[in-house]
């Protein structure tokens, strides 16, 4: 595959010159006691920066798509980019303007004014529906009127990792209207992904975790050939607890995927591990108290909510000879200190083999903030992605519709 880079288009020049940049900005949001929201975990935008300071210092007049939720096509004031516009602001050290509407009056007056260094962010680009209308046509309009907001002669960048594995308008059509680059993130999230599957070191040991196992189907299948390793925990490892026969009490279980865990397990069980020890509540509350069990003895009254000490032992003599580790969600409850052990020792783990020279990747996600909100060391891991969707379907072996694009 043969995409062009950001350093690429700084070689042939961007000063007085506008570019189109797709970022991920989708950050968790809380209220504060103030009312006003609150960024919980500012990963996504701490990753953003290289690529618009870059292009910035070069003297690019730059507009900045992103989305933020699940706003239904419409104007919602709770997924406003507000609080990230301020935010990106103060990281970068410069005013970044915010348009009140998307491709409006109000965004093509502020990019008619934009100076060289200047940036634009648009409001969330999920609040026009053609963003992620199947129709191809609406689609392209909508790229047509973000490619009037930056000029015919400008630049595409695509930096939003965590939405390359969607065909929308402000990831895949405008790549189709304008000289198009992949930003100093996606160039290193695909490079990453790419060492996964094609030049992985073995031992090569996968940790998935997460509620559903249909959410994690594809990409168990697929690494279940390839890993040395495969451990499960999290919601998902009750579907397949239950799938051998054991009661696992009022536990998250998807019942329609008993019998595929049960093909999974025939198929791969010298690979899969699952968690020996549970700790269960009789409720999903953070003041629920704490009850550690066998796996095969999770009473009929409660549900676990994170793996146990002898699970976590267990993992970590797994992971401690790897050499090659993936790991996508959490253990289990992560929020509730109660029920965070779990994730933590497992990803304590994977810390000590990166120490000892394994190549280790955080597959984004819940993952990513467990790895924040526990007060973990960002650099014990080789690398942190932004997009947990976009990395899962990348190790699924699917086709990611924004980076073909790019080719």
């Amino acid at each position: 595959m043969s995409v062009k880079s950001l350093d690429d288009l700084l070689a042939e020049g961007v000063a007085g010159r506008g570019v189109l940049v797709r970022s991920d900005f989708n950050v968790p949001l809380d209220s504060g006691e103030d009312g006003v929201r609150h960024i919980t975990d500012p990963g996504r935008i701490i990753a953003s920066l290289p690529t618009l300071k870059a292009l910035s210092d070069a003297g690019a007049k730059i507009v900045v798509t992103a989305h933020l939720g699940r706003p239904k096509g419409e104007p919602d004031p709770k997924f406003s980019l507000a609080p990230v516009a301020k935010d990106l602001g103060e990281r970068l050290g410069r005013h970044v303007q915010l348009a009140g509407d998307v491709v409006g009056t109000d965004a093509l007056a502020r990019a008619e004014g934009l100076t060289d260094g200047d940036i634009l962010l648009v409001e969330n680009i999920r609040f026009d529906p053609r963003e992620t209308s199947k129709d191809e046509t609406e689609r392209t309009a909508l790229a047509k009127a973000l490619v009037e907001l930056v000029g015919e002669d400008a630049a595409f960048v695509s930096d939003g990792f965590g939405v390359v594995h969607r065909k929308q308008a402000s990831v895949y059509d405008v790549a189709k209207l304008l000289p198009h680059y992949a930003g100093t993130l996606v160039g290193a999230e695909v490079k990453v992904l790419a060492q996964l599957t094609e030049s992985s070191e073995r031992p090569y040991a996968v940790v998935l975790g997460g509620s559903k196992v249909s959410d994690k189907l594809a990409v168990i299948e697929n690494l279940a050939t390839k890993a040395d390793s495969l451990i499960i925990g999290g919601g998902m490892c009750f579907t397949f607890l239950a799938a051998q026969g054991l009661s696992v009490g009022t536990s998250l279980l998807q019942e329609e995927m008993l019998d595929t865990c049960r093909h999974l397990l025939e198929k791969y069980g010298d690979v899969i591990h699952l968690p020996v020890d549970i700790v269960v509540a009789e409720k999903f509350a953070a003041d629920s108290p704490p009850e550690t069990v066998a796996a095969e003895r999770i009473p009929d009254s409660k549900m676990g909510l994170d793996i146990g000490p002898e699970s976590v032992k267990r993992f970590t003599a797994l992971l401690s000879n790897a050499k090659t580790i993936f790991w996508n969600g959490p253990m289990g409850v992560f929020e509730f200190p109660a029920f965070s052990a779990g994730t933590k020792g497992v990803a304590e783990a994977i810390i000590g083999a990166t120490e000892k020279g394994a190549f280790s990747v955080v597959g984004g996600g819940d993952s990513a903030a467990a790895v924040r909100q526990l007060g973990l060391p960002e650099d014990g891991f080789s690398h942190i992605s932004t997009g947990g969707g976009a990395s899962l379907e990348y190790l699924e072996g699917k086709t990611l519709p924004g980076i073909a694009v790019l080719d």
